[in-house]
């Protein structure tokens, strides 16, 4: 057992290692501008713009499950025209950046995994190399890039529709006092609270790049190798959002203080 955890904790070592010295590859690219022009506007468009359908789903329900669960717990209590403003700060700060993070990481890590290890076990990755291009710069810079610059733009259309559907549920359906239930949404969310969901979703976008295009450059052999990456992919990106948004909260609620 303890031969077994040692081997374990070598492999996880070696693989964070492989990923730092990615991560270290690409942000020198950036320094170089080695960005391929077609290849981000191509990947900004898969990444960015057909993501926006499931994302946009996933924020406007998001929204009305949260108005909802919050007004039947605030009417206890006679608070029920303060449920836009805990609706809008969870969405701005939290649930707006992780899940747009989750669904991206679900859609977009599984496809660039898939893509980078189905070019390795076609050797097409060594094809590149033999051409004098460095596959880092001309495969992992730009989808990097066009993550981390969707990632945001995402996070703010699930953040804007969710509340706007949280408020019309809030109206229509609930019947709290749109006047009240507005303009308490307005006193309680701050332009911090919208800062930190950005910020947070500048570093899931990043998370999901480099970790889907390592597992995709490093896969196995064969169809189950690029399976395996994919699986791994997708599961490594929702862990690490997940981990790192509590990490990210704590740093962002000094850096960036909302009262």
């Amino acid at each position: 057992m303890l031969a077994a955890f040692n081997s374990l904790i070598l492999v996880v070592l070696e693989g964070l290692g492989q990923l730092g010295l990615l991560t270290r590859d690409v942000f020198a690219a950036f320094l170089r501008a080695r960005v391929p022009g077609r290849e981000f506007l191509v990947q900004l468009q898969f990444i960015g713009v057909k993501s926006l359908p499931v994302v946009l789903i996933t924020g406007a329900f998001t929204g009305m499950v949260l108005c909802a669960q919050t007004y039947f717990q605030f009417r206890k209590v006679h608070m029920d025209t303060a449920t836009m403003a805990v609706v809008a700060v969870s969405m701005c700060t939290e649930l707006g950046p992780v899940l747009t993070g989750l669904m991206v990481a679900g859609r977009v890590g599984a496809a660039l995994a898939a893509e980078l290890g189905t070019m390795r076990v076609t050797e097409q990755i060594d094809a590149l190399r033999t051409m004098a291009t460095h596959p880092t710069d001309y495969l992992v810079v730009p989808r990097v890039l066009a993550t981390a610059l969707a990632m945001p733009v995402l996070t703010g259309a699930a953040v804007a529709l969710g509340i706007t559907a949280g408020l019309l549920a809030s109206t229509y359906l609930l019947g709290i006092d749109p006047t009240y239930n507005f303009a308490n949404m307005k006193v309680y969310t701050v332009v911090n609270h919208v800062l930190q969901g950005q910020v947070k979703a500048v570093v899931y976008g990043l998370i999901i790049a480099l970790i889907s295009c390592y597992k995709g450059l490093t896969c196995a052999q064969g169809a189950e190798g690029v399976g395996r990456a994919t699986t791994h992919a997708v599961v490594y990106s929702s862990i690490t959002i997940l981990i790192s948004n509590f990490f990210l909260t704590m740093a962002l609620s000094r850096l960036l203080p909302t009262s």
